[in-house]
């Protein structure tokens, strides 16, 4: 009741006067049933952005802390948090993390749109990083449909620490077709079909919103950004520690057999050598 009251009455009509975001694909997004969102992450905004351009409810995942702290000021947060559609998620990992793809398999398979973001966290320079895995086990254990979507300007309306957007920017939101994974149908705990599922979703992500890929997860560049940043004011020289790796996810065979996974690829190693990768198939062009 109340995120529909924030959605139709007080919040969505303010936002779009205020920003006009504007929209486009909201043909791919199914009239009914359940089916998975799965976006990049550029500001605090996204979550709210990306519903406006929804009819229908969108449910979120967010950091548990924000449903468990103390206080008057707590219990609004936590309020707020469960008014505009999320549920809490506990990123410590272990039983935590399983508990809540447990509660998003139920809601997806109950007819509810999910909206995940796989990159764990807010990207901390604009750049698409890599995946985890846990979009690719809920499409495999529901066998929703999942829609990539890409959210445009929206760390420019609101840089990471701002709390005031910048009216004068007008964020978008785009939705891609459908993606279909029934063809790994069974294999939900296979680390390799988990990573080669992820990946293809992540590139459908990039070529919607043009983002510059980094195969490296978004936590792992934070802390390293943050230890470049305590080595230069203790003057030691630092390098990029993003620098390198590829350039873009790679991308899986859409017409492999179903019942199979990812084939073995050899690529160079480290000294030259060789190391056997598992990973997804590059479409032929």
């Amino acid at each position: 009741m109340i995120y529909w009251l924030l959605k139709m009455l007080v919040v969505g009509p303010l936002i779009k006067a205020l920003v006009r975001p504007w929209a486009k694909g909201r043909e791919h997004l199914p009239a009914e049933g359940g089916a998975i969102l799965a976006s990049n992450h550029l500001s605090f905004s996204d979550s709210i952005i990306m519903p406006l351009a929804v009819r229908r409810r969108v449910t979120f995942p967010a950091k548990s802390e924000y449903f468990t702290t103390g206080g008057i000021k707590g219990r609004l947060i936590a309020l707020f948090f469960r008014s505009i559609g999320q549920v809490p998620i506990d990123r410590a990992g272990g039983r935590a993390s399983m508990a809540a793809l447990d509660t998003a398999a139920r809601l997806i398979e109950s007819g509810e749109l999910f909206g995940i973001y796989p990159e764990g966290t807010r990207s901390p320079d604009g750049r698409l990083y890599k995946g985890r895995t846990g979009v690719a086990r809920l499409a495999l254990r529901t066998g929703a449909p999942v829609i990539p979507v890409a959210m445009i300007a929206t760390d420019t309306l609101q840089p990471v620490g701002k709390l005031m957007p910048k009216l004068r920017v007008h964020p978008g939101v785009v939705f891609g077709e459908p993606l279909d994974f029934s063809r790994y149908a069974g294999q939900e705990n296979d680390r390799f079909v988990l990573r080669a599922v992820t990946d293809e979703i992540m590139y459908a992500i990039m070529k919607l919103s043009g983002q510059k890929y980094l195969d490296v997860y978004a936590s792992k560049a934070k802390s390293d950004a943050d230890a470049a940043r305590r080595a230069a004011d203790a003057g030691v020289p630092t390098i990029d520690p993003q620098d390198g790796g590829r350039t873009a996810p790679p991308r899986t065979s859409a017409s492999r057999p179903a019942g199979t996974r990812p084939r073995q690829r050899r690529i160079n190693g480290p000294r030259g050598g060789h190391t056997s990768h598992h990973g997804p198939e590059r479409k032929a062009s």
